[in-house]
């Protein structure tokens, strides 16, 4: 074998392994979700500041695999119109509520 196929080889084998390190698991988003994640947050984040009834700056939002939580210390009237606000936005899977109602 020559220094030429031994390099390939090597080369080959560090591509394959960047393929497999970059591979999504049930714990761990893949490179591609994870951007998909990043502009679903930025829609929720974007309708919440729209919405002039909601206060968007006390809704925490994260997304992972298409599934968003929203938290914070919001009116409880507003909880409702957040998630229901939520669940309309394309790329969204599944809203789950942690939000805690003040008074």
């Amino acid at each position: 074998m020559t220094l030429a196929e031994r390099f390939m080889r090597f080369l080959c084998g560090c591509a394959l392994l960047a393929l497999v390190a970059c591979a999504p698991t049930p714990q761990r988003e893949g490179t591609g979700e994870y951007i998909d994640d990043t502009v679903i947050t930025a829609k929720v984040k974007a309708a919440l500041v729209a919405d002039p009834d909601l206060k968007a700056t006390q809704i925490n939002v994260e997304t992972f695999k298409g599934r968003v939580q929203l938290s914070g210390f919001v009116p409880a009237a507003d909880i409702a119109r957040a998630v229901a606000l939520v669940r309309k936005i394309e790329g969204v899977k599944d809203v789950k509520n942690d939000m805690v109602p003040r008074n």
